[in-house]
Parts: C-alpha cells; sequence; structure tokens
C-alpha cells in the first residue's frame, strides 16, 4: 500500500546539502515526491511510496547529512498522491 506523507525537518538544515542528499536517499528507497527549503529555515518534503520506504526514509531525516543537527520533525497524514519522481524544489 501507497502512502503520502507531509514532512516538515527543524533544525540545522538549509547550507548543510539536507535536500540533495534527502532526494539520493529517497530515490534510491523508492520514494517519490517533492523536497525545499522554507523561509524560516526547516525543510518540508511531501512524499508517497510504500510505508516500510516511507519509514526508512523519515528514520534517515532524523540523521540527515553530516553537517545537519536535526532537532525535530513534524509528520502529517496526507491523501494519497501519485509524483513521477522526486524533485528538488527551490
Amino acid at each position: 500500500m501507497e502512502l503520502t506523507k507531509h514532512i516538515l525537518i527543524k533544525g540545522k538544515v538549509q547550507g548543510v546539502f539536507y535536500r540533495v542528499t534527502a532526494k539520493d536517499a529517497g530515490t534510491a528507497l523508492g520514494i517519490k515526491g517533492w523536497i525545499k527549503n522554507t523561509a524560516d529555515g526547516h525543510v518540508e518534503a511531501c512524499i508517497s511510496g510504500k510505508e516500510e520506504a516511507i519509514k526508512s526514509f523519515i528514520n534517515w531525516c532524523w540523521k540527515g547529512p553530516k553537517d545537519a543537527e536535526v532537532i525535530d520533525i513534524e509528520i502529517k497524514e496526507s491523501d494519497y498522491q501519485s509524483f513521477s519522481h522526486f524533485e528538488i524544489l527551490r
């Protein structure tokens, strides 16, 4: 079963290649959707994929790239959305 989750990642997550490495991690897990920086210094993502892949991706989000310092992640359920790929929004 495929799910869609809306995620807000807080902490030191901008300027550390978070979006690029998250896209690579998500793509490797078969996740599709988008990820972007927010104006208030967070990273926001909307992802769709299999439940286990989404759990693995969220676990990755807590770690992030080596220079990231994640302090909180907000996860919201969303109606299923079908994406063609995983992209970085500007």
